[in-house]
């Protein structure tokens, strides 16, 4: 039986949760400073985020702009206050220097996260070698979703690549995780896309700026993602 198409809206505050809940979204990405392109939200805001939906909540941990891991220490310490204040779903991932994935970094967070579900986000698409990551990561606990866009340049340049690996990492819910993570296509997403990626088994969205008619500087609007929502879906 295939699963329901997942929506998933980054948000940055528990205004941008409550449209993108609003508009029909199925889960957030939290997030702070967009303009590092993503980092670690404080607790105070996974908090207020959390008593404002009921929508599942990934969290972003990542200290700085880029895929380097910095001090693992400190982003495993920010992972347990997040999960002290309730966040059950992370979002990471570090390469080395040579576009590996950085699996001593790796192991030591997903130690912290004990178990939880998380998304190995858009580091996938800057590493050297696609597939050899996923094999290296395989063995990770609670790894259930890549977010990619197929490229580092985004889902029009990374469509190819998007679907060759649908092919190889079939989406349909024969296949459940964790024997293959879920594809969650995002960066650069337009709408577009989104027919030729549903036609070829992609089953999971990741949306940001879309979202935003204002731009990163507004909000969330829940018209636009109740329109992502029916496009995903298979409408018009």
């Amino acid at each position: 039986m295939s699963r329901p198409v997942l929506l998933e809206v980054i948000a940055l505050d528990a205004r941008d949760a409550r449209a993108a809940e609003e508009g029909g979204a199925d889960r957030l990405e939290l997030v702070a400073d967009m303009a590092a392109d993503g980092l670690t939200p404080d607790p105070a805001v996974f908090a207020a985020v959390r008593e404002a939906v009921d929508l599942p909540v990934r969290v972003m941990l990542r200290a700085a702009d880029g895929f380097a891991a910095g001090d693992v220490d400190a982003l495993a310490e920010s992972a347990r206050e997040l999960r002290a204040a309730g966040a059950r779903e992370f979002v990471l991932g570090f390469l080395t220097p040579d576009g590996a994935p950085d699996l001593p970094a790796l192991t030591a967070l997903t130690e912290a996260l004990d178990g939880a579900p998380w998304t190995f986000h858009r580091a996938l698409d800057r590493a050297a070698d696609r597939t050899k990551l996923r094999a290296a990561l395989a063995g990770l606990p609670g790894l259930d979703t890549y977010l990619t866009a197929g490229s580092a340049q985004g889902v029009a340049h990374g469509l190819d690549t998007l679907r060759a690996e649908a092919a190889t990492f079939p989406q349909a819910g024969d296949t459940p995780w964790p024997r293959i993570p879920r594809t969650l296509v995002g960066g650069g997403l337009k709408e577009t896309h989104v027919p030729a990626l549903r036609a070829a088994g992609i089953d999971a969205f990741h949306v940001g700026g879309p979202v935003r008619p204002q731009g990163w500087s507004g909000p969330v609007d829940a018209a636009a993602v109740r329109r992502w929502r029916t496009l995903v879906d298979g409408g018009s």
